[in-house]
């Protein structure tokens, strides 16, 4: 039950932090680079601290840490970018229908078989998602906003399933942080400024901090701290629940009402998800 609870308080951040980023780009508050740069830096500050608040020391180094750091610049930013263009249900689709796909290629490449009652489940989780994500009029995708989506999401399965192997989270994620921000600095610094850039404002940017302080630096140490209980497939499921997590937090705060599909396709996700990673009595 606890291991349950937890991944369920992970999935709410991670929902969060997309309700955040998109609150900024959508509003035109602070510019998609600048947005990714502030966000990894309030991440690493507040994951250096507790690091050495908590095991008096940092460690930058250990096994996988250049594939965390890329995968996870890799995500950042093509997700900040993205969300620019992209509708954002479509680009949960998007995002975390290639997540579902690049980690179950991880398990079966490491040797895990998922049982059957697993694939069928993460097969009507994902019908689900596509029901209530994708739109009836059917979008105009823009193909290297939809590129960078998918992107972002392979970076994120890439990053998760490097996770797995840690033995100390806090300082894994803090040094996949610290280790990040020099390169999101020279990516801020050689990027020309558009004609059309948007100022940084107030509220911008705390959001960023917002999003890079609790939301991903303290939800992606807790993530990485249970995905050495999940096996890759449960890990990757799990994740489908974000997006309607997301839409409902939309519901709540921006006074939306649920349609009928909302609720019926969301049934239908937490119901897939439910029969793949939930133990049934014989």
């Amino acid at each position: 039950m606890a291991l349950f609870l937890l991944t369920a308080l992970t999935m709410l951040a991670f929902a969060a932090n997309s309700i955040l980023n998109r609150m900024a780009l959508v509003g035109g508050d602070i510019d998609a680079l600048w947005f990714a740069l502030v966000r990894l830096v309030a991440g690493a500050v507040t994951l250096a601290v507790l690091a050495l608040a908590t095991r008096g020391r940092l460690r930058i180094g250990g096994k996988g840490r250049a594939v965390g750091v890329v995968a996870l610049l890799v995500y950042i930013y093509g997700f900040s970018i993205a969300y620019v263009s992209l509708d954002a249900g479509v680009g949960a689709l998007i995002l975390f229908g290639v997540v579902q796909i690049t980690m179950f290629a991880g398990a079966l490449i490491g040797g895990e078989r998922p049982p059957a009652r697993r694939l069928a489940g993460a097969g009507i989780a994902f019908a689900g998602l596509v029901w209530l994500l994708w739109p009836a009029a059917g979008p105009v995708v823009s193909p290297l906003h939809g590129a960078l989506m998918a992107a972002a999401g392979f970076g994120w399965g890439v990053y998760s399933l490097t996770g797995r192997g840690e033995t100390d989270p806090l300082q894994a994620t803090a040094a996949n942080f610290l280790l990040a921000v020099p390169f999101a600095v020279i990516i801020a610094l050689l990027t020309p400024v558009a004609p059309d850039a948007v100022p940084a404002t107030n509220r911008g940017v705390i959001l960023a901090v917002l999003s890079g302080a609790v939301t991903s630096g303290l939800g992606y140490a807790l993530w990485y701290s249970i995905l050495p209980r999940l096996q890759a497939s449960v890990a990757a499921v799990a994740q489908l629940t974000v997006p309607v997590i997301a839409l409902a937090g939309g519901l709540v705060f921006l006074a939306e009402v649920p349609t009928l599909d909302f609720v019926l396709a969301a049934a239908l996700v937490l119901g897939g998800v439910a029969l793949s990673v939930l133990r049934l009595r014989r």
